[in-house]
């Protein structure tokens, strides 16, 4: 075994800005270096599963750590339950 320590500037955090999953984060893994440009997360809204996209945007250096920021991509997304625009009960994203 080594007692050599992993470098600290693997990972990063994702912080998700608006779209079904606003306001959380998640501990991310840089591959070569980079953080990842789209992220995709699986979730269950209301019993049925969806499938939503995000794309990166700013980053920061929050204390040697790496911050990105990940806007809600609707386009590529699927339908969030109650996204339609005409419908009262739409979900605000």
């Amino acid at each position: 075994m080594s007692d050599t320590q992993p470098p600290s500037n693997v990972k990063y955090l994702a912080e998700f800005i608006d779209g079904p999953l606003a306001g959380t984060t998640e501990t991310r893994v840089l591959v070569d270096g980079e953080y990842d440009e789209e992220v995709s997360s699986l979730a269950s809204m209301d019993g049925a599963e969806s499938l939503f996209w995000y794309l990166a945007g700013e980053t920061r250096d929050v204390n040697g750590e790496l911050h990105v920021e990940y806007r809600f991509d609707r386009r590529d997304s699927d339908q969030v339950v109650g996204d339609d625009p005409n419908d009262q009960e739409s979900l605000n994203l």
